[in-house]
């Protein structure tokens, strides 16, 4: 039996299940306009099944705002589907819709000010794109020669380095994110965890900042990175998209079957 098929086993068999699931890359495919990402239709079928499942939890967790990732994820408020925004600081839950931390103005007034100073440094670069973000902002580089990618992320360094050494940088695929929060993603599992009273959770993402995730799952939990190639945490690597999809699926109808 292979070691997905052992996996996909267990979790079938847990009491209660949290599939936590980074969306970019893990569901949907990297656009060069982020918000143009949809999840794949067999990415979207496998976690609306394991969502409509009894003590089964789905959620989604990324570094998107909530807004933003309540947009690409086609998600409303009829939905069943957990969300955790801004790497664990946002989340929406059906029972109690958004909850979002109260910042100080301060804090919000230096993002503007820091936001607005990345844009004029580096908006003569052709394909650098700055992302406003709730608690901070992306410097967004999938489009731009190397050449260019390498001088926007110097000069945003430099810029929050010298006004917000403070703030946390992240990195991912052609993207530099910096936030006046410190959650991670580890947070966002460990508080969905703790909502759902899951005793076993499924945390799957492609990127280097699910890493944390990933790092902190337990002895019963099952880490999934989606692409080959990488160094990860995770226990299982899975090709691609469609073939994550298909062992969602499958964990789906497994789960499904001893209730029926």
């Amino acid at each position: 039996m292979t070691a997905d098929n052992v996996a996909v086993g267990r979790l079938a068999r847990a009491e209660r299940l949290l599939v936590a699931l980074d969306f970019d890359g893990t569901l949907s495919p990297l656009e060069d306009d982020p918000m143009a990402a949809r999840m794949l239709p067999a990415a979207r079928t496998a976690v609306e099944a394991l969502a409509a499942l009894p003590h089964t939890w789905a959620a989604l967790v990324s570094g998107r705002s909530l807004s933003d990732l309540r947009t690409i994820a086609e998600h409303d408020d009829d939905s069943p589907i957990l969300l955790a925004g801004s790497h664990g600081a946002e989340y929406w839950t059906p029972d109690a819709g958004t909850v979002e931390p109260a910042d100080d103005p301060a804090d919000v007034a230096l993002r503007d000010r820091l936001r607005g100073e990345a844009e004029r440094a580096t908006g003569t670069l052709p394909g650098v794109w700055i992302e406003p973000k709730t608690f901070g902002f992306g410097v967004h580089t999938r489009t731009a020669a190397p050449a260019d990618a390498a001088k926007a992320n110097t000069a945003v360094d430099e810029i929050v380095s010298a006004a917000a050494p403070h703030w946390r940088r992240r990195t991912g695929h052609n993207i530099v994110e910096y936030a006046f929060r410190d959650e991670g993603k580890d947070t966002a599992v460990a508080h969905l965890r703790e909502l759902t009273r899951a005793d076993a959770v499924l945390f799957a993402g492609d990127d280097v900042t699910d890493e944390d995730a990933l790092r902190s799952l337990g002895e019963g939990d099952v880490g999934v990175h989606v692409g080959e190639g990488a160094s990860t945490a995770a226990t299982l690597v899975v090709a691609d998209i469609p073939a994550f999809a298909a062992l969602l699926a499958r964990l789906a109808e497994e789960r499904r079957s001893p209730a029926e």
